[in-house]
């Protein structure tokens, strides 16, 4: 059954190794897991089988090029499959609605956010569902690289949405997160399948190189591969976005045609390079780490890493786009260790302060004192600000405060709706008779007019409401304006997403609590640390880089000697030290801090506390760096170069 639909509706003769133990799986209605190595063909695993299971396949997507490239393959074979992102308007959204209920669409894919939207939740609620999708499942696991906190949510909607089996999917997992998602998820050890990390094709090399000949030693080794008469399709990694733009224009100078890529591009330019690489009218691409996911480019033949890249989950996943066609591929990593800096910052960057976490904690429990039904409504970047701590890691706290029992989640709505009339607001309230008629009225009535837009007051309308007798409860008034909008008699817009938490544990010592998540966000903080030394250690190895690889995923498959890696050909690397940089000692502390020190001051009315310091001077935007505009003083990143717990350190002796 299964090899007939591969051969007539995806036109293959057979199945991949791991493919079919984990379809067979699923089509027998038990959950599976797929670690199958970048570009091995995961995807199929639950392609084919949407096609035999009897309702909806629920894929929860990262990121949309993902969704996209995914969606255009299946067209191709006349799946019927959608997605609902960002990108589209109310009315697409609405007519894939349409199409999964009316049971038209067999795969629907969306990302995890959307998941806490209440009108999906309540639409998915009434959806039978057969499986439930994760793709790039490692991010449920805190102790996976590209941990999303949102993941976690992922089992308690598996069961209210009674969905009776789950697939997950990833390229990188070492054993300790396969045995996280599976303990998440109640997967059997027999329905895990992994294909190993090997990839006979791939030639890894590390050239430690120190970071002022490093651009010159890249157009060396690029220039023959580059200015060959088939230029060979290449990705060079860096880690910042103004390295990407720096190292793009040197290598133009020299004669060698690239292009940069990274998030401080627009989305546009974004994709027209993305095409053109696709098409082969450019062939190098200098990209931080946004340039990679869905890349489905068969052909590329070298993969270079610049700068260290942040893990070797990392390092795994971004080599793994080169040599999908199965001949042989190149992966240069240029390393040294002046970058190392960088990477660690990013890691202590996302560690809440202590501070932080309590002002978190007193505020929900101020709201659990004060309001009688006990939410706490909060918007995410509101409570950033005033706890300074950035969206990601204030998400991974939020779901903490969930997984303690201190808080759960309610619902989700935008705390302010603003419209403008695309007919008389008079002919908008003559097309209703009666009650709603005067519903209408006050919806009107209650909506503050500026220039083009107007603003509806939801207190004022609600009295109202009581004054006339009429039903103004928030969840009408907005399902009455999205049928306005989806009736193009006005044009809605909404701003200020809210989130309300119940308040479960309203007692809880806030002290002991505070001090309890400090503990969690050290630990990943250390444990994302020992990522990076994990990786140093892989590329500094003295024996062989495939299977020192392999074995850091679980794989004991690998050959002792591959024969096509760096160690196997003599070269073991030494990544050289940045020796440049004077003793710390050699700053003044009090010079450099001053002027943040005393913009704080007139902004807080109080003293900053070392952490920040640290990150000021490190170059580590927090939300409240941000306000105080920190970056526009001159010793901002003063001190990026050095490590920050050395700075850190530093800085607590001087100030004793």
């Amino acid at each position: 059954m299964i090899q007939q639909t591969l051969q007539q509706v995806f036109g293959y003769d057979d199945f991949r190794p791991g493919q079919r133990e984990v379809i067979e799986a699923v089509v027998a209605e038990r959950s599976a897991a797929a670690i199958f190595p970048t570009g091995s063909g995961k995807s199929l695993c639950y392609q084919l089988p949407a096609l035999h299971l009897p309702h909806l396949t629920l894929v929860v997507s990262p990121l949309l090029a993902l969704m996209q490239d995914q969606l255009t393959f299946l067209a191709r074979h006349g799946i019927a499959a959608a997605s609902i992102d960002s990108s589209q308007s109310r009315e697409e959204a609405a007519a894939v609605m349409d199409g999964v209920k009316r049971g038209e669409i067999r795969i629907l894919m969306i990302s995890v956010e959307r998941l806490k939207n209440e009108r999906f939740r309540a639409f998915i609620e009434r959806v039978p569902i057969s499986l439930l999708v994760v793709d790039e499942a490692h991010c449920i696991s805190e102790w996976g690289h590209n941990f999303r906190p949102d993941y976690l949510k992922l089992p308690d909607y598996q069961r209210q949405f009674a969905i009776p089996q789950v697939l997950l999917l990833t390229a990188t997992a070492t054993s300790r997160v396969i045995a996280d998602m599976r303990e998440r998820f109640g997967i059997s050890a027999e329905d895990v399948i992994t294909t190993g990390f090997y990839r006979p094709n791939l030639d890894l090399q590390v050239a430690p190189v120190p970071a002022k000949q490093r651009a010159s030693t890249l157009v060396d080794w690029l220039r023959p591969r580059l200015d060959a008469a088939t230029p060979q399709p290449t990705i060079v990694y860096v880690t910042l976005q103004k390295t990407a733009e720096q190292l793009t224009a040197y290598l133009g100078k020299a004669g060698l045609p690239a292009c940069a890529y990274h998030a401080g591009l627009g989305n546009e330019e974004r994709e027209r390079i993305q095409r053109e690489f696709m098409a082969g009218r450019v062939n190098c691409i200098v990209a931080t780490i946004a340039f990679g996911m869905g890349i489905d480019k068969a052909d590329i033949r070298n993969v270079v890493h610049f700068d260290l890249p942040k893990s070797v989950e990392n390092y795994s996943q971004e080599i793994g786009r080169a040599g999908r066609d199965g001949q042989r591929a190149e992966c240069l990593v240029l390393g040294g260790r002046d970058t190392l800096g960088v990477l660690e910052n990013f890691i202590y960057g996302d560690t809440p302060e202590l501070a932080g976490i309590r002002r978190v904690i007193d505020e929900l429990q101020a709201v659990a004192t004060n309001e009688p039904n006990g939410q706490w409504e909060l918007m995410l970047g509101a409570l950033s600000q005033q706890a300074d701590i950035r969206p990601l890691p204030l998400k991974t706290l939020l779901v903490q405060l969930e997984l303690h029992g201190i808080i759960a989640p309610r619902y989700t709505y935008f705390a302010e709706y603003r419209f403008k009339f695309l007919i008389d607001p008079e002919t908008l309230i003559a097309g209703f008779d009666g009650e709603r008629r005067d519903f209408v009225a006050a919806i009107v009535e209650a909506s503050v007019r500026a220039k083009t837009w107007c603003s509806l007051d939801f207190d004022a309308l609600y009295r109202l409401g009581q004054d006339r007798g009429l039903d103004t409860r928030r969840a009408r008034v907005i399902t009455a304006l999205e049928y306005f909008n989806d009736k193009s008699w006005i044009q809605l817009e909404s701003k200020q997403m809210t989130e309300v938490y119940q308040v479960l544990a309203p007692d809880a010592d806030p002290a002991r609590l505070a001090d309890r998540l400090h503990g969690y966000f050290q630990d990943k903080e250390r444990a994302e640390v020992a990522r990076i030394h994990a990786m140093l250690e892989l590329f500094e190895s003295d024996t062989c880089l495939s299977q020192r690889l392999a074995c850091h995923f679980g794989d004991e498959r690998a050959p002792e000697h591959c024969g096509h890696c760096s160690v196997c050909r003599g070269q073991v690397a030494r990544l050289p030290e940045t020796t440049d940089l004077p003793p710390l000692d050699s700053h003044a502390p009090d010079a450099l801090c001053q002027p943040l020190i005393e913009r704080y001051r007139e902004c807080q009315g109080s003293e900053p506390s070392p952490a920040l310091l640290t990150r000021f001077l490190c170059g580590i935007t927090t939300p409240l760096l941000t306000r105080l505009k920190a970056r526009q003083l001159p010793s901002f990143a003063a001190l990026e170069a050095y490590s920050y717990a050395e700075v850190q350190d530093w800085l607590e002796i001087n100030h004793r």
